[in-house]
Protein backbone atom coordinates (compact mmCIF):
# COMPACT_ATOMS: atom_id res chain seq x y z
CA UNK A 1 0.00 0.00 0.00
CA UNK A 2 1.36 3.51 -0.92
CA UNK A 3 2.08 5.83 1.60
CA UNK A 4 0.72 9.49 0.49
CA UNK A 5 1.51 12.11 1.19
CA UNK A 6 -0.53 15.60 0.10
CA UNK A 7 1.24 18.23 -1.56
CA UNK A 8 -0.20 21.30 0.78
CA UNK A 9 1.25 23.70 -2.02
CA UNK A 10 -1.17 22.22 -4.64
CA UNK A 11 -3.96 21.03 -2.81
CA UNK A 12 -6.32 21.89 -0.32
CA UNK A 13 -5.35 25.10 -1.64
CA UNK A 14 -9.09 26.79 -1.37
CA UNK A 15 -7.60 27.32 2.21
CA UNK A 16 -5.05 29.37 3.70
CA UNK A 17 -1.41 27.35 4.02
CA UNK A 18 -1.32 26.95 7.80
CA UNK A 19 -5.13 25.73 7.68
CA UNK A 20 -4.22 22.89 4.69
CA UNK A 21 -2.48 20.57 7.33
CA UNK A 22 -5.80 19.97 9.25
CA UNK A 23 -8.10 19.18 5.77
CA UNK A 24 -5.52 17.00 4.88
CA UNK A 25 -5.50 15.08 8.15
CA UNK A 26 -9.49 15.21 7.85
CA UNK A 27 -9.18 13.54 4.46
CA UNK A 28 -7.19 10.55 5.25
CA UNK A 29 -3.59 11.74 4.31
CA UNK A 30 -0.65 10.66 7.17
CA UNK A 31 2.10 12.81 5.66
CA UNK A 32 2.40 16.26 3.47
CA UNK A 33 4.83 17.79 1.03
CA UNK A 34 5.14 21.42 2.39
CA UNK A 35 7.10 23.03 -0.90
CA UNK A 36 7.20 26.50 0.23
CA UNK A 37 6.69 26.46 3.69
CA UNK A 38 8.89 30.16 3.93
CA UNK A 39 5.84 32.48 4.03
CA UNK A 40 5.30 31.26 7.31
CA UNK A 41 7.35 31.12 10.38
CA UNK A 42 9.28 27.80 10.95
CA UNK A 43 7.58 27.55 14.61
CA UNK A 44 3.74 27.86 12.85
CA UNK A 45 4.38 24.88 9.82
CA UNK A 46 5.87 22.36 12.94
CA UNK A 47 3.04 23.55 14.83
CA UNK A 48 0.76 22.30 12.50
CA UNK A 49 2.53 18.99 11.27
CA UNK A 50 2.63 18.08 15.32
CA UNK A 51 -1.18 19.04 16.34
CA UNK A 52 -3.09 16.89 13.14
CA UNK A 53 0.20 14.10 13.39
CA UNK A 54 1.31 14.53 10.11
CA UNK A 55 4.52 13.74 8.79
CA UNK A 56 6.34 15.97 6.65
CA UNK A 57 7.57 14.05 3.74
CA UNK A 58 9.24 16.72 1.41
CA UNK A 59 10.41 20.45 1.86
CA UNK A 60 11.84 22.14 -1.33
CA UNK A 61 15.10 24.28 -1.28
CA UNK A 62 14.26 28.02 -2.18
CA UNK A 63 15.70 29.95 -4.63
CA UNK A 64 15.80 27.01 -7.99
CA UNK A 65 19.96 27.55 -8.37
CA UNK A 66 22.06 24.36 -7.03
CA UNK A 67 22.91 24.39 -11.27
CA UNK A 68 23.26 28.01 -12.06
CA UNK A 69 27.04 28.78 -11.91
CA UNK A 70 27.80 32.34 -10.34
CA UNK A 71 24.68 31.76 -7.44
CA UNK A 72 26.20 29.37 -5.17
CA UNK A 73 25.79 31.90 -2.45
CA UNK A 74 22.20 31.98 -2.91
CA UNK A 75 21.87 28.02 -2.60
CA UNK A 76 23.60 27.62 0.05
CA UNK A 77 22.09 30.24 2.10
CA UNK A 78 18.73 28.66 0.58
CA UNK A 79 19.81 25.38 2.03
CA UNK A 80 20.54 26.22 5.33
CA UNK A 81 17.40 28.08 5.62
CA UNK A 82 15.75 24.76 4.45
CA UNK A 83 17.67 22.87 6.74
CA UNK A 84 15.99 25.35 10.20
CA UNK A 85 12.35 24.66 8.47
CA UNK A 86 13.05 21.03 8.52
CA UNK A 87 14.95 20.83 11.62
CA UNK A 88 12.02 22.84 13.37
CA UNK A 89 9.21 20.20 11.67
CA UNK A 90 10.89 16.95 11.78
CA UNK A 91 11.28 16.84 8.04
CA UNK A 92 14.04 14.51 6.64
CA UNK A 93 14.03 15.31 2.98
CA UNK A 94 15.14 18.34 0.94
CA UNK A 95 14.39 18.78 -2.83
CA UNK A 96 17.48 20.92 -4.05
CA UNK A 97 15.78 22.59 -7.33
CA UNK A 98 18.63 22.92 -10.13
CA UNK A 99 16.99 26.03 -11.88
CA UNK A 100 17.87 27.23 -15.47
CA UNK A 101 20.92 25.87 -16.91
CA UNK A 102 22.85 24.25 -18.95
CA UNK A 103 25.87 22.59 -20.83
CA UNK A 104 29.22 21.46 -18.42
CA UNK A 105 29.18 24.31 -16.26
CA UNK A 106 26.33 24.12 -14.88
CA UNK A 107 26.51 20.34 -14.47
CA UNK A 108 29.57 20.71 -12.42
CA UNK A 109 28.43 23.79 -10.85
CA UNK A 110 25.20 21.11 -9.44
CA UNK A 111 27.72 18.77 -8.53
CA UNK A 112 30.12 20.99 -6.34
CA UNK A 113 26.72 22.40 -4.75
CA UNK A 114 25.48 18.76 -3.91
CA UNK A 115 28.93 17.87 -2.59
CA UNK A 116 29.10 20.76 -0.14
CA UNK A 117 25.27 20.66 0.95
CA UNK A 118 25.90 16.22 1.33
CA UNK A 119 28.98 17.32 3.60
CA UNK A 120 26.39 20.08 5.49
CA UNK A 121 23.65 18.09 5.89
CA UNK A 122 22.92 16.89 9.33
CA UNK A 123 23.20 12.76 9.73
CA UNK A 124 19.52 11.08 8.63
CA UNK A 125 18.89 14.32 6.10
CA UNK A 126 18.37 13.22 2.80
CA UNK A 127 19.06 15.49 -0.35
CA UNK A 128 17.13 15.04 -3.23
CA UNK A 129 17.09 15.95 -7.26
CA UNK A 130 14.38 15.79 -9.52
CA UNK A 131 14.22 15.76 -13.27
CA UNK A 132 10.98 18.09 -14.26
CA UNK A 133 9.68 18.74 -18.05
CA UNK A 134 10.85 21.33 -20.05
CA UNK A 135 7.23 22.31 -21.72
CA UNK A 136 6.35 23.58 -17.86
CA UNK A 137 10.03 24.43 -16.88
CA UNK A 138 11.72 26.27 -20.07
CA UNK A 139 15.71 25.90 -20.25
CA UNK A 140 15.57 23.12 -16.46
CA UNK A 141 18.74 22.19 -16.33
CA UNK A 142 17.75 18.65 -14.94
CA UNK A 143 15.32 17.13 -17.13
CA UNK A 144 15.87 13.35 -18.06
CA UNK A 145 16.42 10.11 -15.69
CA UNK A 146 20.01 9.28 -17.30
CA UNK A 147 20.73 12.77 -16.68
CA UNK A 148 19.99 12.64 -13.06
CA UNK A 149 21.54 9.12 -12.27
CA UNK A 150 24.62 10.69 -13.79
CA UNK A 151 25.29 13.59 -11.45
CA UNK A 152 24.38 11.10 -8.41
CA UNK A 153 27.01 9.20 -9.37
CA UNK A 154 29.35 11.91 -10.07
CA UNK A 155 28.78 13.50 -6.31
CA UNK A 156 28.73 9.80 -5.23
CA UNK A 157 27.18 10.93 -1.45
CA UNK A 158 24.76 8.28 -0.23
CA UNK A 159 22.27 10.74 1.39
CA UNK A 160 21.51 12.57 -2.40
CA UNK A 161 19.01 10.52 -3.96
CA UNK A 162 16.45 10.96 -7.17
CA UNK A 163 12.97 12.50 -6.67
CA UNK A 164 10.99 10.72 -9.24
CA UNK A 165 7.55 12.61 -10.78
CA UNK A 166 5.75 10.23 -12.80
CA UNK A 167 4.16 13.35 -14.55
CA UNK A 168 7.12 15.06 -15.49
CA UNK A 169 8.96 12.12 -16.74
CA UNK A 170 5.75 11.05 -18.60
CA UNK A 171 6.17 13.93 -20.68
CA UNK A 172 9.82 14.20 -21.45
CA UNK A 173 10.76 9.86 -21.47
CA UNK A 174 7.75 7.72 -21.05
CA UNK A 175 8.98 4.22 -20.00
CA UNK A 176 8.11 4.81 -16.24
CA UNK A 177 8.14 1.43 -15.58
CA UNK A 178 11.62 0.21 -16.84
CA UNK A 179 12.71 3.45 -15.27
CA UNK A 180 11.58 2.68 -11.85
CA UNK A 181 12.51 -0.44 -12.23
CA UNK A 182 16.42 0.65 -13.24
CA UNK A 183 16.78 3.18 -10.34
CA UNK A 184 15.05 1.66 -7.37
CA UNK A 185 18.06 1.44 -5.47
CA UNK A 186 18.60 5.52 -5.68
CA UNK A 187 15.11 6.51 -5.56
CA UNK A 188 13.80 8.12 -2.41
CA UNK A 189 10.77 10.17 -3.15
CA UNK A 190 7.98 9.78 -5.93
CA UNK A 191 4.93 12.18 -7.03
CA UNK A 192 2.37 11.99 -9.44
CA UNK A 193 -0.07 13.89 -11.19
CA UNK A 194 -2.08 12.90 -14.49
CA UNK A 195 -0.96 13.66 -18.06
CA UNK A 196 -2.33 15.70 -19.33
CA UNK A 197 -2.90 18.93 -17.45
CA UNK A 198 -1.60 17.83 -14.19
CA UNK A 199 -4.50 17.06 -12.41
CA UNK A 200 -6.04 14.15 -10.70
CA UNK A 201 -4.52 10.91 -10.94
CA UNK A 202 -7.22 9.02 -11.99
CA UNK A 203 -8.26 7.10 -15.37
CA UNK A 204 -9.01 10.10 -17.04
CA UNK A 205 -5.53 10.75 -18.16
CA UNK A 206 -2.72 8.72 -19.80
CA UNK A 207 -0.98 7.19 -17.09
CA UNK A 208 -1.95 3.77 -15.40
CA UNK A 209 -1.16 5.11 -11.91
CA UNK A 210 -3.10 1.81 -10.22
CA UNK A 211 -0.30 -0.05 -11.85
CA UNK A 212 2.72 1.83 -10.92
CA UNK A 213 1.85 1.81 -7.48
CA UNK A 214 1.59 -2.05 -7.70
CA UNK A 215 4.95 -1.53 -8.89
CA UNK A 216 6.19 0.78 -6.26
CA UNK A 217 4.88 -1.88 -3.79
CA UNK A 218 6.00 -5.21 -5.20
CA UNK A 219 10.05 -3.46 -5.86
CA UNK A 220 9.74 -2.30 -2.34
CA UNK A 221 9.70 0.94 -2.17
CA UNK A 222 9.00 2.15 1.31
CA UNK A 223 9.17 6.11 0.26
CA UNK A 224 6.43 8.69 0.88
CA UNK A 225 4.04 8.71 -2.46
CA UNK A 226 3.47 12.90 -2.84
CA UNK A 227 -0.07 13.88 -4.75
CA UNK A 228 1.85 16.85 -6.32
CA UNK A 229 -1.28 17.75 -8.72
CA UNK A 230 -3.84 20.53 -9.48
CA UNK A 231 -7.64 19.90 -8.38
CA UNK A 232 -9.78 20.40 -11.50
CA UNK A 233 -12.92 21.14 -9.52
CA UNK A 234 -11.79 21.15 -5.88
CA UNK A 235 -9.46 19.29 -3.50
CA UNK A 236 -12.31 17.07 -2.05
CA UNK A 237 -14.27 16.70 -4.75
CA UNK A 238 -11.51 15.11 -7.21
CA UNK A 239 -10.34 12.74 -4.11
CA UNK A 240 -12.32 9.72 -5.49
CA UNK A 241 -9.14 8.02 -7.66
CA UNK A 242 -7.14 7.67 -3.30
CA UNK A 243 -10.56 5.95 -1.83
CA UNK A 244 -8.39 2.39 -2.47
CA UNK A 245 -5.34 3.81 -0.63
CA UNK A 246 -7.90 5.37 2.44
CA UNK A 247 -7.91 8.96 1.43
CA UNK A 248 -11.08 10.52 0.69
CA UNK A 249 -13.49 13.36 1.93
CA UNK A 250 -14.25 13.37 5.62
CA UNK A 251 -17.64 12.38 6.30
CA UNK A 252 -20.36 14.71 6.28
CA UNK A 253 -18.16 16.41 3.56
CA UNK A 254 -18.44 14.35 0.52
CA UNK A 255 -19.01 16.42 -2.39
CA UNK A 256 -20.83 13.68 -4.28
Amino acid sequence: MPRLAASVTMLFNEWPLLERFEQAARAGFRGVEIQDPYGESKEGIAERVRSHGLAPALMNVSPAAAAVPGREAEFRAGLVRALAYAEAAGCRQLHCLAGVGDGEQAEDAFVANLKWAADEAPAGMRLLIEPLNTRDNPGYFLHGSAQARRILDRVGAANVLLQYDFYHMQIMEGALAATVRAHIDVLAHVQIGGVPGRHEPDQAQEINYPYLLDLLDDLGFGGWVGCEYRPAAGTLAGLGWARPYGIGPPAGDDPA
